[in-house]
């Protein structure tokens, strides 16, 4: 067993930080953080209220009014961000298990997450140094210069989720700071313990008091209140539907602006040719496999529906639930262990009831279904579940409808391509998709008329620090990465200067 991730004093009780000081929380209230693969605490953290978030709007928000970071040079703002990805890759090591630890996902996963997190900041580091200072505009006059300015939105609340607390933080904290903002950040009370270590991180890197502040906390309390707070001038918010909707209501009292990641339920469609020849077929299985049960299919990207064409559906299903048996279920610390539990008790119960309804509605089970047998690697009291396969599924069934965010994959079959292109679209949401085929025409055409954010073509689940990250329909508003991610931390400001202003006599006088 790899050795254990044990958290610091500093990230225990006193794990708000606000104005550039670790706190407990006003109340005293604090909450445990269990390890998903026994059930047993491991942490203990501040269980912040309102009152918590009230204080942290308040430092933030005299550091962006009063302090120096939004005025801060572009290049020693980029240099900071730097900082911070090397920090990153000297604790590398210590973070990728404590991740590991605190939402359940193997070691390997969490050392990858360490790295797109560093890769994340350089990014936006190297994006905001090499900007053009504004864009002239042509007035049609050499009397005036016109210019578009860039400038930081404000104080702005992050709002994360528990199945990537570090990377979807990052994804929020780099492109905020790059473009000059103070922030507020709540991560999941059930996984807060990586999203405290960037904190410790950036004020390592010599980030100003007050533009990084931390409150840990529940969503109904804590993230309810940054949603509304009238300080507050943006919100970021990535996780399930129903609370988003209640962030963009609570936003809009105050017009906010707001960026959500609502989730997903994205197709992988699989057409005959791709598994013509023994290797593309042995690919397409191993990445359907990727696709659907990467961090035990806890992912807003997961694969969750496979649409496969009818002439190969048997032999790749057959397959498919084949490797899936084998896959090693285990705590994610254990070597060898490829896949590891559910996040909670309440994820896995969901998880059980979403299978038993489809099986009640004709789902045909070809493997998984239950939980597991304890083992050495796998504690009885952990909350693992089987790598689930559902053949013979259809678009009335609750499974293939709705987020399970769990290890469960549904198959569904086409025969023509405008079929497959009517399947993959008949959800609400539209986060992501990919296709399989070996006609590159074919790849481009479907590419194209899927409605969904991220289309992969033979592949799943990469993602690029330079792309956009975002979604159509019930997956959200906003992007993240990529350009238009500092985009969303900015205002647009037009300056116009008269350099020859005369009187404009429209009125007598």
């Amino acid at each position: 067993m790899a050795d254990r991730a044990e958290p610091s004093a500093e990230r225990t009780r006193r794990s708000i930080h606000a104005g550039g000081e670790w706190r407990e929380a006003s109340s005293g209230a604090t909450r445990e953080v269990v390890d998903p693969a026994d059930a047993l605490p491991f942490a203990v953290v501040a269980e912040g209220d309102a009152q918590d978030a009230d204080l942290a709007v308040a430092a933030a928000r005299r550091a962006f009014d009063e302090g120096p970071w939004p005025h801060t040079p572009v290049a020693e703002r980029a240099a900071l961000l730097r900082r911070v990805a090397d920090l990153l890759v000297r604790d590398r090591e210590r973070i990728g298990l404590l991740e590991s630890r605190d939402a359940g996902k193997t070691v390997e996963e969490g050392r990858v997450d360490v790295d797109c997190v560093a890769d994340a900041f350089r990014y936006f580091a190297d994006l905001v140094a090499a900007e053009a200072p504004g864009r002239v505009v042509d007035a049609g006059t050499p009397d005036v210069h016109s210019v578009v300015v860039h400038e930081p939105v404000g104080v702005c609340a992050l709002i994360t989720p528990w199945n990537y607390p570090l990377l979807q933080a990052s994804w929020k904290v780099a492109p905020a700071l790059a473009a000059g903002n103070t922030f507020v950040l709540k991560p999941s009370e059930i996984t807060p313990l990586t999203t405290i270590a960037l904190i410790e991180l950036l004020v390592e890197a010599g980030l100003p008091a007050g533009v990084a502040n931390l409150v840990t906390g529940p969503g109904d309390t804590v993230g309810a209140r940054l949603a509304e707070h009238p300080d507050v001038d943006l919100v970021s918010f990535t996780g399930g539907l129903v609370s988003g909707v209640k962030v963009a209501r609570a936003a809009a009292v105050t017009v906010k602006k707001t960026a959500l990641e609502l989730g997903g339920k994205n197709p992988n469609v699989v057409f005959a040719d791709a598994c013509a020849t023994a290797e593309g077929f042995d690919t397409a299985v191993d990445q359907a496999l990727n696709a659907a049960f990467m961090h035990s299919g806890q992912v807003c990207s997961a694969g969750s529906r496979l649409i496969v064409e009818e002439s190969v559906r048997d032999r790749f299903v057959a397959e498919l639930a084949r490797r899936a048996e084998k896959i090693r279920l285990g705590r994610g610390t254990e070597e060898g262990v490829e896949c590891g539990p559910l996040v909670s008790e309440r994820q896995r119960a969901r998880t059980e009831e979403y299978v038993a309804s489809a099986l009640a509605e004709g789902a045909v089970l070809r493997c998984g279904g239950k939980r597991p047998a304890p083992s050495a690697i796998r504690p009885e009291a952990g909350w693992f579940y089987e790598p689930t396969v559902l053949d013979h599924c259809h678009r009335e069934m609750r499974v293939v409808r709705e987020e399970v965010f769990g290890p469960v994959l549904t198959v569904e079959t086409f025969r023509t391509e405008d079929e497959a292109v009517a399947l993959a679209n008949d959800t609400e949401y539209g986060l992501a998709g990919a296709v399989w085929t070996a006609d590159a025409g074919r790849a481009r055409r479907v590419a194209g008329r899927l409605r969904h954010g991220t289309v992969w073509i033979n592949d799943f689940h990469p993602y690029l620090p330079q792309a956009e990250w975002g979604g159509f329909g019930k997956s959200g508003t906003g992007r993240e990465l990529g350009p238009a991610g500092l985009a969303e931390y900015r205002e647009a400001k037009h300056v116009y200067q008269n350099l020859a202003p005369a009187p404009v006599r429209w009125f007598a006088g």
